[in-house]
């Protein structure tokens, strides 16, 4: 039985790459699995990923390197590295679309009289829908629709972030705080 441990190895990035290709689009590393079928691309590994049923986000590592130095767990597969496991979750993605809505996010928002964090918000929603814990994934949705709310004007990010992965324009925020704009008088 081959075994099918896919590695990334980083290459040179320069000092003015596309933070959006480096973050999201696989540029900049090359993957390289034990079995030895070539994996020029990220295309490639993900899909050898997938014929050995391992999670095509972290490739069956249960770990995401967001950028070169900064790894977190990969929520993709709950740190599986499984492909099954990564299914259900996007499964859930979808449910939490449909039942996690931006107008139930601005009500429960509207409650709020002065900043507030991601979490509460979350809290709140999963409260409003009676959800338990792990249902759903609930506070990326929020955090999704509170960044929306925030790009129509209805919200400002008070929060400054708690890592700067590559500089100023790849950054982490671990629990954000945001405060309603008010209205115009």
């Amino acid at each position: 039985m081959a075994t099918h441990t896919i590695t990334t190895q980083w290459g040179e990035i320069p000092e003015n790459a596309d933070d959006l290709a480096l973050v999201q689009g696989g540029a900049f590393r090359t993957f390289r699995c034990e079995c030895g079928i070539p994996l020029p691309t990220r295309v490639a590994a993900e899909l050898h990923a997938t014929e050995t049923n391992q999670c095509t986000a972290c490739l069956g590592s249960a770990d995401d390197e967001v950028v070169p130095g900064f790894v977190r767990r990969c929520a993709a597969c709950a740190a599986t590295g499984r492909r099954n496991v990564q299914l259900v979750w996007e499964l859930a993605h979808s449910e939490a679309e449909q039942v996690i809505t931006l107008g139930l996010v601005r009500g429960l928002v509207d409650g709020f009289t002065g900043p507030f964090r991601l979490s509460e918000v979350a809290d709140a929603t999963r409260m409003a829908l009676g959800l338990p814990v792990g249902r759903l994934p609930v506070g990326p949705r929020v955090r999704d629709l509170l960044r929306e709310l925030e790009a129509a004007g209805e919200l400002v990010m008070l929060s400054a972030p708690d890592e700067l992965l590559r500089g100023p324009s790849v950054v982490l925020y671990k629990d954000p705080q945001w405060q309603r704009v008010p209205e115009p008088s």
